[in-house]
């Protein structure tokens, strides 16, 4: 999975704009790896490892800068990535999406949060298609 990820972002030529580069990210990464966030519980460990391969991408998409004083080309920090990337931290997005779960899960049967997390749906849809006017 991390492979193929490697390869479509890695693999993409430098002449490509960065705007699509971050698509990519945004709709390659981020779908992969908020698939079934519901069921996880990171430890550590999978935090700094996912951080270390978010940042990665991100070096690897923005490229290195040009330092002023020294003229030299050197990588971008941690602090540079997330101020030029405007989506969040995975394992923020992650945490955060794991607390609404456990707020959901603890409210009243009569929430429609409540009902959309267990999948019971109210009320019926008709099979055929919607009339036209």
């Amino acid at each position: 999975m991390l492979a193929i990820i490697r390869c479509r972002i890695f693999c993409l030529p430098v002449c490509y704009p960065k705007s699509i580069k971050i698509y990519k990210y945004t709709e390659l990464f981020l779908s992969v790896v908020l698939y079934g966030y519901e069921t996880w519980s990171l430890t550590l460990r999978e935090e700094r490892r996912l951080s270390v391969f978010e940042n990665r991408l991100l070096r690897r998409i923005f490229g290195p800068k040009r330092d002023e004083v020294t003229c030299e080309w050197r990588k971008l920090h941690n602090d540079e990535l997330n101020d030029l990337d405007s989506s969040p931290n995975i394992v923020r997005v992650i945490n955060s999406r794991m607390r609404w779960a456990g707020n959901a899960e603890r409210m009243t049967e009569r929430r429609v949060s409540y009902r959309v997390l267990l999948g019971k749906t109210e009320g019926e849809r008709p099979i055929a298609r919607p009339t036209l006017r």
